[in-house]
């Protein structure tokens, strides 16, 4: 029998699906979907596909898809160039990335429209070949509280102005998915309305809202909460602040960095109680340093040191991360005790439900894209399928194919 290029089987593993977890399972992958999930002792007609063995304590999940992410290996979407976007595309399968939001900061107006125009055209033309897949633009700033700037260049920051967004969102292509904004600011609440009605997420972050500003900002649409703690009012008795409604009001999901530096892991525990794994999104902010050398780098302009495992400003502002998703992953699995099913639910399930497109990403069923990340009993990322294209392998370890 002839293998098919396209078909290949994933067998043994234990696999992480929408309802259940099967030990010593198996997947099928054809013409880059999930045609089929079970017990191996229910498995038929093998001999056409290329079988991959993998060890029954490994993990079979779904791709991790990060909703923040400006950077990594020497390329930043500010960058503006195709380039750019090829680096990131490669580089983020080794950490279990399968896709993301090509994410800007404040900038001057140009250099914002330039980046918005490269991905945009990008995202219209990628290939999906073994790469990780762009899905969409994270619109971050300039329309945020200078209060809360943390990285954003102050100067560039402006009150939330529908009129240029419609006309950023037209350079896009309509990719722009995802915008961070600052509610309280003049024209706040009528952007969020807008962009509810366009199905593009409206996040509050970067911000000075109080809480009664934040309950505004959910009735006129806001769903989502940019990392969770940094860059926006704090949790306080008399004023429960960004934090407090993001603690209480379930209607908002919020992304968190979970690299012990930016968020404490107790307070990482502490957003985890409050808002349990349906209520929480992994995310890395990470930035073009992530997977090169300690350093000074580049973001927006502004000098950035990478030392220890920190990005700061000269200042010792915090400038975006260099965390890996996949070592988010571990992080929380540690500071929390969570489950694997419920990380895979702040990691994959959740980013993709927020974008709408649950239906066929974020999680391994039949029909779905076939975004796979196999983790090893270290909870490691061992191999990540894009689309089912094996887009990565852990050095040094071997599997059996057939």
């Amino acid at each position: 029998m002839i293998h098919k290029v396209n078909h290949i089987l994933l067998k043994g593993v234990r696999v992480y699906t929408e309802d259940r977890i099967i030990v010593n399972g198996y997947i099928k992958i054809k013409d880059k979907k999930i045609i089929e999930i079970g017990s191996t002792e229910d498995l038929c007609n093998e001999e056409i596909y290329n079988v991959i063995e993998i060890p029954a304590d490994f993990n079979a999940v779904p791709g991790f898809i990060d909703v923040h992410i400006h950077g990594v290996a020497g390329a930043d979407t500010m960058d503006a160039t195709k380039e750019a976007l090829d680096t990131m595309v490669a580089a983020l399968p080794k950490e279990g990335t399968t896709s993301f939001l090509a994410t800007t900061m404040t900038q001057e107006g140009k250099q914002i429209e330039n980046a918005l125009i490269n991905a945009g055209r990008y995202i219209k033309e990628q290939k999906f070949q073994g790469l990780a897949e762009v899905l969409g633009i994270h619109l971050e700033g300039p329309f945020v509280n200078a209060k809360r700037a943390g990285a954003q260049p102050i100067q560039h920051i402006v009150d939330p102005n529908l009129a240029l967004f419609k006309d950023w969102q037209n350079l896009s292509n309509n990719t722009i998915k995802l915008v961070t904004l600052a509610p309280e600011q003049p024209g706040g609440l009528e952007m969020i309305r807008y962009l509810k009605d366009h199905q593009i997420v409206a996040s509050i972050g970067h911000t000075d809202a109080t809480y009664e500003q934040v309950g505004k900002a959910i009735e006129a649409g806001a769903n989502h909460v940019t990392h969770l703690f940094n860059q926006m009012r704090g949790l306080h008795h008399r004023e429960p602040g960004v934090v407090g409604a993001a603690f209480l009001r379930d209607e908002l999901k919020a992304e968190i960095i979970v690299d012990g530096v930016h968020v404490r892991p107790e307070m990482v525990k502490l957003a985890y109680k409050e808002k349990q794994s349906e209520g929480l999104i992994l995310i890395t902010d990470s930035m073009r340093a992530k997977c090169l050398k300690n350093g000074m780098y580049d973001l927006g302009g502004q000098e950035v040191t990478v030392k220890d495992g920190k990005a700061v400003l000269a200042d010792g502002t915090l400038a975006g991360s260099i965390l890996k998703l996949g070592h988010a992953v571990k992080n929380i699995l540690a500071y929390t005790g969570c489950s694997l099913e419920e990380a895979v639910e702040m990691v994959s399930v959740n980013p993709a439900k927020q974008l709408n497109i649950f239906e066929h990403k974020g999680s391994i069923a039949a029909g779905k894209d076939a975004d796979i990340v196999i983790l090893d009993d270290k909870m490691e990322v061992f191999m990540t399928f894009c689309r089912g294209t094996l887009a990565y392998k852990k050095e040094g370890l071997s599997y059996e194919s057939h």
